[in-house]
């Protein structure tokens, strides 16, 4: 139930730890690399992530908690869109 977070034990509240739960599982867990293909990138420190893959190795910034965070996402996402728009008008 407490998951990852039960090394606070009964301290700073359920609140927060639910909240500090939810950003430890997503700087813990593995993200696809876009370079290898592998589910094999890990965070090294707040938004330096490293893919452990001994054929890749490549070094990426990106959110401090997950790799992608919601606005480079969104930002991406317009920039494709536009591109797109402007291959068409040509």
């Amino acid at each position: 139930k407490v998951g990852i977070t039960g090394k606070y034990g009964t301290r700073y509240g359920a609140s927060l730890r639910k909240i500090v739960k939810k950003y430890e599982i997503q700087q813990r867990s593995r993200y696809g690399c876009g370079f290898c293909g592998k589910d094999s990138i890990r965070r090294l420190a707040g938004g330096i992530w490293k893919c452990t893959s001994k054929t890749c190795g490549k070094t990426i910034a990106g959110g401090c908690w997950q790799l992608a965070t919601g606005a480079a996402v969104t930002a991406k996402t317009s920039i494709g869109r536009l591109r797109k728009a402007q291959g068409q008008e040509s």
